[in-house]
């Protein structure tokens, strides 16, 4: 009969009890950890939200410079007379104007 005892005394030990101290210990950590949820989700998409907009103005400031490129580019008339000549089809004054058309009969237009 010692030896029931015995056995049955650390299985009492093991148990957990719960003071009530320790219950309302439990519900302030609980109610900090979901008060902290709401401001980490919030932290974290405004960080996702940070990426997408570097990127973007990234893609802006390339687009920009393209653009600016392009301007310079109008200011030179080489190139506005070449761009005249291919994509519309002008020509001085004097000039004859020829088209080739390939057998097929149907011309594509240039890349303008």
């Amino acid at each position: 009969m010692n030896t029931d005892s015995s056995l049955q005394a650390p299985a009492r030990r093991a148990r957990i009890r719960l003071t009530p101290r320790a219950a309302v210990l439990v519900l302030v950590v609980s109610a900090l950890l979901l008060y902290l949820v709401v401001p980490l989700r919030s932290y974290l998409a405004q960080r996702d939200r940070l990426t997408q907009l570097e990127e973007q103005a990234r893609a802006l400031e390339r687009q920009n410079s393209e653009l600016e490129e392009e301007i310079r580019r109008l200011y030179d008339p080489e190139y506005l007379e070449r761009i005249a000549r291919e994509c519309l089809g002008m020509v001085r004054p004097g000039e004859i104007a020829f088209v080739v058309v390939p057998k097929s009969g149907v011309a594509t237009p240039p890349d303008c």
